[in-house]
């Protein structure tokens, strides 16, 4: 289990930095563009870089829990 854990920590953090470098660089394209719409610019970015972000977060503790329950016994 302890393997598993770790496979789910790499893709987690994986996922989560991605996603997370994606909507950096979507957020200071349009916050330097003269047409930008702060609101729907927002509502974009948790609609597609929050959602990975989130499922990249849970899966790092998911792989953290696993890695030190099997630690313990």
């Amino acid at each position: 289990m302890k393997t598993l854990g770790g496979i789910l920590i790499g893709a987690g953090i994986l996922i989560a930095g991605l996603s997370g470098l994606c909507s950096l660089v979507l957020f200071l394209t349009e916050l330097t563009s003269p047409y930008s719409d702060l609101e729907d610019l927002a509502a974009m970015i948790m609609g597609f870089g929050g959602v990975p972000f989130i499922l990249g977060l849970g899966l790092v503790f998911l792989g953290r829990k696993l890695s030190k329950s099997t630690a313990k016994s």
